[in-house]
């Protein structure tokens, strides 16, 4: 797509001034400030490419909230063409995981952040998503983890589709009012039990 945007004279910096019409809802960016705000790691999963998430965050003042994005890499050659790579090698063997398209797979990418850390210094995970390619990173949480499925889209009816296999706690929402209160709720909640311990 982007090889046939260039063919027809659009630069990478067109792209990006299209970019800035992307709404992102001012509760949802006022919640990722709040949790920001408040100390929590904030990572992004994504399988879109690295200039188009930089540049919406960008013109949303809401890309120094976030401390990783693993999504798939960009970079602009010389003729100004923006290039978009696959997250994972594909020269190299395959990830083997059936529910991810071979470009990323998340469930992966959540496993490698949660074994970086130390079982003692475990954190809680509260992953938020709504496409099919969020269920097997879902499939990933702990019981002591939750997942905010946003309702009737693809992730929300893979998790529902059959309960059992999510050990996570789930909370749905649907707009961004909800997402806001579920999302300040669960950090509440998990920065009082660890009061508590």
């Amino acid at each position: 797509m982007m090889k046939e945007l260039h063919s027809r004279g659009e630069t990478a910096d067109d792209i990006a001034e299209c970019l800035k019409k992307t709404p992102v809802h001012p509760r949802i960016a006022a919640a990722i400030k709040a949790a920001h705000a408040f100390g929590c790691d904030l990572r992004i999963l994504s399988d879109a490419n690295q200039f188009f998430i930089e540049k919406i965050l960008e013109h949303h003042d809401l890309l120094g909230c976030f401390s990783k994005i693993y999504t798939n890499p960009t970079f602009v050659d010389e003729e100004g063409r923006l290039r978009i790579f696959p997250y994972h090698d594909s020269t190299l063997s395959p990830h083997g995981c059936s529910l991810c398209p071979s470009n990323l797979c998340k469930g992966q990418v959540l496993n490698n952040n949660q074994a970086s850390a130390p079982e003692s210094e475990r954190q809680n995970f509260i992953y938020l998503g709504d496409g099919s390619g969020d269920y097997c990173p879902t499939l990933k949480l702990g019981d002591k983890d939750y997942v905010m499925p946003r309702k009737n889209y693809p992730l929300w009816n893979c998790i529902f589709s059959d309960r059992a296999f999510v050990k996570a706690e789930v909370r749905e929402w649907s707009n961004g009012e909800e997402l806001e209160g579920i999302l300040l709720h669960l950090i509440n909640r998990i920065s009082s039990e660890r009061s508590i311990l």
